[in-house]
């Protein structure tokens, strides 16, 4: 199975940034170390906060769930810096966001110039436009361009 490189691995980490506690996210999700998602059976393991060895152990799973949606998702050849960029995206927004995102169709069609549009289309979160957004999928333009 292909996986995200440093740089992409880096990209997810520097946007999420770390916690070592619960907090809630933007989107209303209760959520701890480098964004991942806890879910209700979870949140007695993590009620006394993790370390960041443990967040780091938590960001490699929850990128393997990313990783098999771009790769069930996309259909043609990416280069690793536009696989990285939709696995960030992914990571973020979760595997339906890509799912139905004409981002997805554009990419599919191999229109890539098209893709850093459709990229900064997803920059909302409970109804506002967040600039931490924007930045993210800024990075995630970029990271897909080179």
């Amino acid at each position: 199975m292909r996986h995200i490189t440093q740089n992409g691995l880096n990209l997810i980490k520097r946007f999420e940034g770390f916690s070592e506690t619960i907090y809630t996210c933007p989107a209303g999700y209760p959520t701890i170390g480098y964004g991942h998602v806890v879910k209700e059976p979870e949140m007695e393991k993590f009620k006394n906060g993790i370390t960041e060895a443990q967040a780091k152990d938590l960001l490699r799973q929850d990128v393997q769930e990313a990783e098999k949606a771009v790769l069930r998702l996309i259909t043609v050849p990416l280069t690793e810096n536009q696989f990285d960029a939709l696995v960030s995206f992914t990571y973020n927004l979760g595997s339906g966001a890509l799912q139905r995102s004409t981002l997805r169709w554009k990419v599919n069609r191999e229109e890539h110039a098209a893709a850093p549009a459709e990229f900064m289309k997803w920059v909302w979160a409970g109804g506002k436009k967040l600039e931490g957004l924007v930045r993210r999928r800024e990075a995630e333009v970029i990271q897909y361009c080179k």
